[in-house]
């Protein structure tokens, strides 16, 4: 393959990835508002497009056509730098996550990842930690109280819920000796859900970490209280309007997905199927390249229903008990579950 062939290849993967990401963020949010009707017993939206399904591109619109205010206290490269950093980090960490079965393409290349880095777990860890400069950064170039507010409970939210989220996946590096995602998901592969790691390798405690210090990390219900309407009347994104301010969130959904793709990869085996070899595909190339992504999508599907369930039922933590729950227990959990991981192993 020439250089020029393999340009085009990785622009292509680029192009479809990142059309597929921006339109998952938007029907995600439809999700959650159909899901969170539902459990408050009522509809969610329905008028636009057969069952509300062109929503999304109705608030799309809205979006772009409201007037762009900007204040005039503000910083403003700052200011505008700030939405394009979160929305930014969001997406490009996508680009390390092997979304099916590594089929090999034309020369070489794999058609179902953008890129296979050796060391691609550090990878999505290290881009999506830059995230928190994008609200960091919104909050104080606002020149406003309340958005520093936000802004400063925020970067001390992510700060402490990284270490625990960070540790908690030690213990599943550990069983599979690799950083590599796709080496990581291919050992879950043997016996189905027996051998995923959350079952298979004993770390269901490393899940519920990854999952407390997941929503925390999104700014999610019950650990939203960046943008604590009640509190803050928004929070960092108070001076932010129009597409800027659906940038915030784009990146807020963008990261939901990405969570539930490293959960997907990490816990629930990836791609692979919960039954294993027990059910043998047939012999078809299309079959064997769709099925691996129908069950990765299926998993993040059920990862995003759960995040959305958790915010329709438990109700926001004051922010001493977020604290207090990240360093005074998630942390000492996720060190006694990497001791714990590294005496299974050494006695297995």
């Amino acid at each position: 393959m020439t250089i020029l062939q393999f340009f085009l290849w990785s622009l292509l993967k680029v192009a479809v990835v990142t059309v597929v990401m921006l339109m998952g963020i938007a029907y995600t949010v439809l999700l959650e508002r159909k899901l969170v009707g539902r459990i408050q017993n009522r509809w969610g939206p329905n008028r636009v497009g057969p069952f509300g399904l062109l929503q999304p591109l109705v608030d799309g619109a809205k979006s772009f056509l409201k007037e762009d205010l900007i204040p005039s206290s503000v910083n403003k490269p700052l200011y505008l730098l700030a939405p394009i950093i979160s929305l930014g980090c969001a997406l490009i960490s996508i680009a390390v996550v092997p979304f099916g079965d590594p089929a090999i393409g034309p020369g070489g290349m794999h058609l179902f990842q953008i890129s296979d880095v050796n060391i691609g777990l550090l990878v999505m860890l290290g881009i999506t930690s830059i995230g928190v400069y994008g609200i960091a950064l919104a909050g104080w170039s606002s020149n406003n109280k309340y958005s520093l507010l936000g802004s400063l409970r925020s970067s001390a939210q992510l700060v402490s819920y990284e270490l625990a989220l960070g540790l908690s996946l030690v213990g599943v590096v550990l069983r599979a000796g690799s950083l590599n995602l796709r080496v990581i998901v291919e050992q879950q592969a043997s016996n189905g859900i027996l051998s995923w790691n959350i079952l298979g390798g004993f770390q269901f405690v490393a899940f519920f970490i990854y999952l407390m210090a997941a929503y925390a990390e999104t700014n999610r219900s019950p650990f939203d209280l960046p943008e604590a309407e009640s509190e803050l009347a928004g929070g960092y994104n108070i001076e932010y309007s129009s597409m800027k301010f659906a940038m915030f969130f784009m990146a807020e959904y963008g990261n939901m997905i990405t969570v539930g793709c490293v959960a997907t990869m990490l816990f629930l085996g990836g791609w692979t199927s919960p039954f294993g070899n027990l059910i043998p595909l047939p012999d078809n190339i299309l079959v064997h390249a769709l099925v691996p992504i129908f069950w990765f999508v299926l998993k993040v599907f059920s990862f995003l229903f759960l995040y959305v369930w958790v915010r329709g039922t438990l109700p926001r933590f004051r922010y001493d008990q977020l604290m207090n729950f990240g360093w005074r227990f998630l942390l000492p959990l996720a060190m006694l579950n990497i001791v714990a991981t590294s005496l299974w192993l050494v006695n297995r």
